[in-house]
């Protein structure tokens, strides 16, 4: 008689992973993050809510580890820090240019101001990796860079907001040439 492994059964974790995160992305671009809820995106992963929920204990985190999934590791490239800071940039207004990306953004920022829990998982899971990394690359301390990222992030995400889409190549040099200012204070 076979012995069955019950770690074997359902679907693989990184599987079940990406199947969830790309039905976040899908509702939150199709409804709005609003109406983006944790039954309408079980229901376009295939999967039950419970099964939702048993990972991420809310929307909120749901978002945050889709986000953080998303941008996973920044690809700075360059010798110089307007080369780093360029290609940084370029990478983030391509991320939330992605169809439910910014949306999903803005959207969890907005509940956040709200909800003190979900801004400390907002601050350690998503933010801080990358604060981290830009103060070691660029050799800034952590308020510069947190300055840094605030410019960036708020500005591309109000663009969204605004227009419905990202930013243009034009704008998006002249957002790297201001920030680089930031920089050499």
């Amino acid at each position: 008689m076979p012995v069955s492994n019950p770690s074997a059964a359902g679907r693989p974790r990184s599987d079940l992973h990406a199947t969830v995160f790309a039905a976040t992305l899908r509702t939150v671009h199709e409804l709005g993050y609003v109406n983006a809820t944790m039954d309408r995106i079980a229901a376009a992963a295939g999967v039950a809510k419970t099964t939702i929920y048993r990972r991420w204990p809310s929307k909120g985190s749901l978002i945050t580890d889709c986000l953080v999934d998303t941008f996973g590791e920044v690809p700075l490239a360059g010798a110089t820090r307007a080369e780093i800071v360029t290609s940084g940039v370029h990478f983030l207004v391509a991320k939330i240019g992605e169809p439910g990306v910014g949306a999903a953004f803005a959207g969890v920022f907005v509940e956040a101001i709200s909800d003190p829990a979900l801004r400390e998982v907002l601050s350690t899971r998503l933010q801080d990796p990358y604060r981290l990394l830009l103060q070691e690359v660029l050799g800034q301390p952590e308020h510069r860079v947190l300055l840094l990222i605030d410019v960036l992030v708020g500005t591309m995400l109000h663009r969204m907001g605004m227009t419905g889409g990202p930013m243009g190549e034009a704008d998006v040099a002249a957002l790297t040439r201001m920030v680089l200012h930031l920089l050499d204070d």
